[in-house]
């Protein structure tokens, strides 16, 4: 089959968008998605991106997201960002606001006239069975109004702040983030055996009041340059925690994002940038089973 695309990133973080309104992915497996999200052998990225019809009136469009490992995803604020620049370069919608139906709900979008994204993200969650957490025998401690959740790995404790952002994030303080060991101890929190479907672990440093900076390990994907759910979650965390101040400016290895939250039941938005890289076709039969030979 061959199959077109785009390649597009929001900060670093890549994505393969494809069109499935006009292409018909209804019989791919998560072996497919492998297949386009490997490096080696597909075209490489941390998430594949659908834009599909809505099953729901108020939507204009569907997003469906699936991660390098070929696992589905509930959502991705990057990608966001990306879908809507998307559908108007391919003139699927005209509107610079949009709908799109998620795994969770809906999210709106916004193409800001000077090319930036603004996502309304929703309101973050805390209860730990939102993401879901097994919080049971954990210690805790209590920073502003945030409760902290103590987590033993390697004989070290991690005090993690628990928020959904529609997807499961746990976030720590770090002293120097550039430093901090986020693929090893990412990788152990991220399937740790109280996250049942695992997390994304979130490290953030603080500059001042305004202004973190972060690196993501995300589940399924591994350290990304950049993740939009990933830097709402710190923000927030930050808020709760009472040592950061809205609206915060995000700074991720492979870009800037800021975000504003008011706290309380408000939303989240995040603003940032949404980049097309190329075009392209692939035939996803025979490289696949090239690929399968190889390993």
């Amino acid at each position: 089959m061959q199959l077109k695309f785009t390649k597009m990133h929001g900060a670093g973080n890549d994505f393969v968008v494809i069109n499935a309104m006009s292409q018909d992915v209804s019989a791919f497996t998560a072996a497919d998605w492998q297949y386009l999200g490997n490096r080696q052998y597909g075209v490489g990225a941390d998430q594949i991106l659908l834009v599909e019809r809505p099953t729901i009136a108020r939507a204009d469009f569907k997003y469906t997201i699936y991660n390098q490992d070929g696992s589905m995803v509930e959502n991705c604020g990057n990608g966001a960002r990306c879908f809507v620049k998307y559908v108007h370069e391919k003139g699927l919608s005209d509107k610079t606001e949009i709908t799109v139906q998620i795994a969770t709900g809906t999210m709106v979008l916004k193409l800001n006239s000077d090319g930036s994204v603004t996502v309304n993200m929703g309101a973050p969650k805390f209860n730990p069975a939102d993401l879901p957490c097994l919080t049971q025998g954990l210690a805790t401690q209590t920073q502003g109004q945030a409760t902290l959740y103590g987590v033993s790995v390697a004989n070290e404790t991690h005090w993690l702040s628990l928020v959904s952002m529609g997807n499961p994030h746990a976030v720590q303080t770090v002293a120097d983030v550039d430093a901090a060991p986020v693929l090893v101890e990412g990788a152990q929190l991220e399937t740790h055996e109280i996250f049942p479907k695992k997390a994304n672990i979130g490290f953030m440093q603080i500059i001042n009041p305004h202004h973190i900076k972060v690196r993501i390990f995300e589940r399924g994907a591994g350290e990304t340059l950049a993740c939009g759910t990933g830097a709402c979650a710190a923000v927030v965390a930050g808020i709760e925690r009472g040592v950061l101040r809205s609206p915060v400016r995000v700074s991720a290895r492979g870009g800037e994002l800021h975000i504003a939250w008011e706290g309380a039941q408000n939303d989240v938005l995040m603003t940032g940038p949404a980049v097309t890289v190329f075009e392209g076709q692939i035939d996803l039969p025979a490289p696949q089973n090239e690929m399968q030979q190889k390993q």
